[in-house]
């Protein structure tokens, strides 16, 4: 890494910090040096930011120059409602921070930002409009607006794909130091192992003293103690500080750590206790000059339910209009397999502990319940669920349906009834809510859905305690961008089969 350089210039200094892959500026303030700005961006970051920004503006460019073909029927070129329609866009996009580093590559809330600036965009081409007196702008908003929305959003996810891929080759990762108990900390060390999408890599960790000052946690160097951080910090140009629980963070400490770490490019990130609630929830304001993180109720009620409700409907219904040849020809398959009933019945419970029918193609022999018995002592799940990688009761075309989960299309009549959601927890069998401890009855507080967390994260393969958490972060956490992002990775994860069995 090489040396911080330093010119004079009055009384502010700037100073260009290399090892970080950007510079920073650093003014004096009461005889020490202050950062101005976030920290700087590392080389691949200001990349990917400069594709991006490409991006968004080639398809805007090129959906509003179809649009007005289309719309001046091949013979004119409506120049001025395009341009007004691009600039509203490119700006729009900004001003919602969809460019923003922070952004990029952040979950669902990357494709909220890009979804609110294009609704801003919407707004300005019909305010535009309507102060111009110029009434032939409806295309422009109910057309070609949402149709930038179409290409755009697929192509933001093919360009973070693309750095998902880079990163689990170990590419494109910010480099991270850990901060807290050994505990804590080796559950970081797993957790960004586990998940390299996200963009972490802890290389080094710092303890408490007495706790492992030398050594490793999982093959991660702990190179020195807590009261030591802040100088490891500023001299290993970590572009990121994770810290974790441990009773030596006092606010006095992370006061102070903070303020050490004004001279240095990493970014300070403080886990909350709260580790299963997402940043939606979580805000942070000031009382009484204390900053508080406020911590609000999950949302089981209520405008965005209600929109729920209508969506899974609709969805519902469409979905079975789409699929209705592939459903009488699996039904078709079914039947002539065994010449048994195609449609499986199942009770399962449902929202506030409701029991319901749940509708699954068969795909195990008429007999398997009865079977099931004999089977209990080759049983592969963990916790309450049953499950058996070579179940034999399984039927050649049912193990090609359970694959791709084409054994669950009927779950949209369920659906349509109600009965479920197209998205939520899975639904358990009654055998299993009578072992819920009491806080995986949380659990029930929603409707289940025909696809979750638990789909799109490894499906059969999760244990029992895996499965808990992703469906209680679900009910705790859930958002309509949270579930449009699972039903996109829904469709990825049964269109490879990987996890179902």
């Amino acid at each position: 890494m090489e040396e911080s350089v330093w010119s004079a210039s009055g009384s502010e200094y700037d100073a260009s910090r290399h090892g970080s892959g950007g510079s920073r500026s650093l003014r004096l303030v009461d005889g020490r040096a202050a950062a101005i700005g976030p920290p700087p961006a590392m080389p691949w970051e200001r990349r990917y930011r400069a594709w991006i920004v490409a991006a968004d503006g080639l398809v805007t460019v090129l959906v509003v120059t179809i649009g007005a073909l289309f719309i001046g029927d091949f013979q004119r070129f409506d120049e001025p409602h395009a341009l007004g329609t691009a600039a509203a866009v490119l700006a729009s996009l900004p001003a919602s921070r969809a460019w923003s580093r922070n952004g990029l590559g952040e979950g669902a809330e990357e494709f909220r930002r890009v979804g609110r600036g294009l609704v801003l965009a919407g707004v300005l081409v019909a305010l535009g409009g309507l102060l111009a007196g110029a009434l032939e702008v409806k295309p422009w908003v109910f057309y070609v607006v949402p149709c930038v929305a179409l290409v755009l959003l697929p192509v933001r996810y093919a360009l973070r794909r693309f750095v998902h891929r880079l990163r689990r080759q170990g590419q494109c990762l910010l480099p991270v130091m850990a901060a807290g108990s050994p505990e804590t900390v080796r559950d970081l060390v797993e957790r960004t192992r586990a998940m390299p999408h996200v963009g972490w890599r802890v290389e080094a960790a710092c303890l408490p003293a007495g706790t492992g000052d030398h050594g490793d946690i999982d093959g991660v160097p702990v190179i020195g103690t807590l009261d030591e951080l802040a100088e490891h910090v500023a001299r290993g140009g970590y572009r990121v500080l994770a810290v974790t629980a441990d009773q030596y963070w006092t606010p006095r400490r992370l006061q102070q750590l903070a303020w050490n770490l004004e001279t240095t490019a990493a970014e300070l990130v403080v886990a909350p206790v709260l580790m299963e609630i997402a940043g939606p929830r979580l805000n942070v304001s000031g009382v009484f000059g204390m900053p508080l993180l406020r911590v609000t109720a999950p949302a089981f009620t209520g405008w965005r339910r209600l929109v729920k409700e209508v969506v899974d409907r609709i969805g519902a219904a469409l979905l079975l209009l789409a699929a209705a040849p592939v459903m009488i020809g699996i039904a078709l398959a079914v039947k002539a397999d065994d010449r048994g009933p195609v449609i499986y019945r199942q009770q399962r419970v449902g929202r506030d502990g409701t029991a319901f029918t749940m509708l699954k193609f068969r795909t195990m022999v008429t007999d398997a319940d009865t079977v099931r018995t004999s089977l209990l002592r080759h049983n592969e799940g963990s916790g309450p669920l049953f499950k058996i990688r070579n179940d034999p009761r399984v039927t050649k075309v049912g193990a090609l349906l359970r694959r791709y989960s084409l054994d669950e299309l009927p779950q949209l009549f369920n659906v349509l009834a109600g009965q479920m959601s197209l998205v939520g927890p899975r639904p358990p069998l009654p055998e299993e809510t009578a072992q819920y401890a009491p806080e995986v009855h949380r659990r029930l507080l929603v409707k289940p859905g025909m696809t979750g967390l638990w789909q799109v994260s490894g499906r059969s393969e999760l244990s029992w305690e895996e499965s808990v958490r992703l469906d209680l972060r679900y009910v705790e956490d859930w958002s309509l961008a949270l579930d449009m992002v699972i039903l996109w990775k829904t469709f990825r994860a049964v269109t490879v089969g990987r996890g179902a069995y």
